[in-house]
C-alpha cells in the first residue's frame, strides 16, 4: 500500500483509545497520518457543540468514527436505552458536523448486528433491509445503521463523502475480558484459562452452542479500515469479515484444546444464543479495496490467550 494518501493527513479517530484503536491508530501513524484521538472527558460526542469544538480543535481532513457504547449480549440486554441513544447521537453528530465543516471523508464503523435476525447465509449487503435485527442487540444494530442512512442522504443532498463498513465480531489483544461487558471470545478465554489455573472441574457457557459466529482478528479489522479509508468512496455499505463461520460449540472445543482444559462444560440454556447464524459474503471488500483477512482463527486465539495471561492478568 502506498503512503501518499495518509502522508501528513490529519485524521480524527473516535474510540481510538479502545480495543480496535490500539491496532488502527499505530497503523495510520506508520503510514504518515497525524492522528488525533479525542477522549470522552474532553469531548462528549453526544453533544453537537462538543463535536463542532472537537473538529475545530483538531482540524481534520478525515474522520473515522468508531466510538461506541456497547458490549456483549448481556450488556446490551441490560442497557438497551442508553446503548441506542448514545450510539445514535454520536453517529448523527459526528456525521452532521463533518458535513457542516466540509471534512473530506467520513468513515463510519457499523456492525453486522444491523442485519435482520434471519438473514440468509452468507450475509450480503443487499439483504441489510430485509427484516428486523435480532432482538437482544436490535437497539445497538439499528442505532449504528442510522449512520448509513444519514451518510447516503447527505451524499445525495450535500455531496458528502461518507462510507460505511459493517464489521463482524472482532477479537484479539486489548479486548475487554470483563465478564459483564465482554463478547464471546474474551469471555470464553477468561473462563477456560482461569479454570485451568484454578484447577476447576466445570466451565459454564452461555446458550446452547448451536449458534454460529464469524470472527475477525483485530489487526485484520484495522487493516480493512485503513484500506477502505484510502481506496473506497461509495455510499454502499461493505461487509468486513473473515468470510467463514464456526459454531459456538466448536469454538468451545477449540478453546478447550488450546488451553488444555480437561473438565466438563455446562451449557446454560436459560441464556440466549442471539442471532442463529452469522457469516458474511466479503467479496465486495475484496473487489472494492483489496481486503482479505489474513490471520487464522487458531493463530488469533493463541495470540489473544497469550495477551490475556501476560497483560490482563499480569
Amino acid at each position: 500500500m502506498g503512503n501518499d494518501f495518509f502522508s501528513g493527513r490529519r485524521i480524527i479517530v473516535t474510540g481510538g483509545a479502545g480495543f480496535l484503536g490500539k491496532s488502527l491508530v499505530p497503523m495510520l501513524e506508520k503510514r504518515g497520518a497525524e492522528v488525533f484521538v479525542p477522549r470522552s472527558r474532553d469531548y462528549d460526542l453526544r453533544s453537537l457543540e462538543d463535536v463542532r469544538r472537537l473538529y475545530g480543535d483538531a482540524d481534520p481532513q478525515v474522520v473515522i468514527h468508531m466510538a461506541v457504547n456497547g458490549g456483549g449480549i448481556g450488556y446490551t440486554r441490560k442497557h438497551p436505552g442508553s446503548v441506542f441513544y448514545d450510539n445514535l447521537m454520536m453517529g448523527v453528530n459526528t456525521t452532521h458536523a463533518a458535513m457542516e465543516m466540509g471534512i473530506e471523508k467520513y468513515v463510519g464503523i457499523g456492525t453486522i448486528c444491523s442485519y435482520p435476525k434471519f438473514t440468509e447465509v452468507p450475509f450480503r449487503e443487499k439483504d441489510l433491509w430485509n427484516g428486523y435485527p435480532e432482538e437482544t442487540n436490535a437497539s445497538y444494530g439499528l442505532s449504528k445503521k442510522m449512520m448509513l442512512v444519514q451518510s447516503q442522504a447527505y451524499r445525495e443532498e450535500y455531496g458528502f463523502n461518507g462510507i460505511h463498513l459493517l464489521l463482524v465480531n472482532m477479537y484479539g489483544p486489548h479486548d475487554n475480558f470483563d465478564l459483564d461487558r465482554s463478547h464471546v471470545i474474551p469471555a470464553l478465554i477468561r473462563k477456560f484459562v482461569d479454570a485451568v489455573e484454578e484447577d476447576r472441574d466445570e466451565v459454564t457457557v452461555w446458550g446452547s452452542g448451536s449458534a454460529s459466529r464469524e470472527f475477525l482478528y483485530v489487526d485484520d479489522a484495522a487493516r480493512a479500515i485503513t484500506l477502505a479509508t484510502e481506496r473506497y468512496d461509495s455510499s454502499e455499505p461493505v461487509n468486513v469479515g473473515a468470510g467463514s463461520e464456526i459454531k459456538i460449540s466448536e469454538l468451545v472445543e477449540l478453546l478447550r484444546e488450546l488451553t488444555g482444559y480437561e473438565g466438563s462444560i455446562a451449557w446454560d440454556t436459560s441464556k440466549p444464543d442471539g442471532q442463529p447464524r452469522r457469516c458474511l459474503d466479503t467479496s465486495r471488500a475484496k473487489e472494492a479495496f483489496g481486503f482479505e483477512a489474513e490471520v487464522s482463527l487458531r493463530k488469533g486465539l493463541l495470540r489473544t490467550m497469550r495477551w490475556y495471561k501476560e497483560e490482563w492478568k499480569g
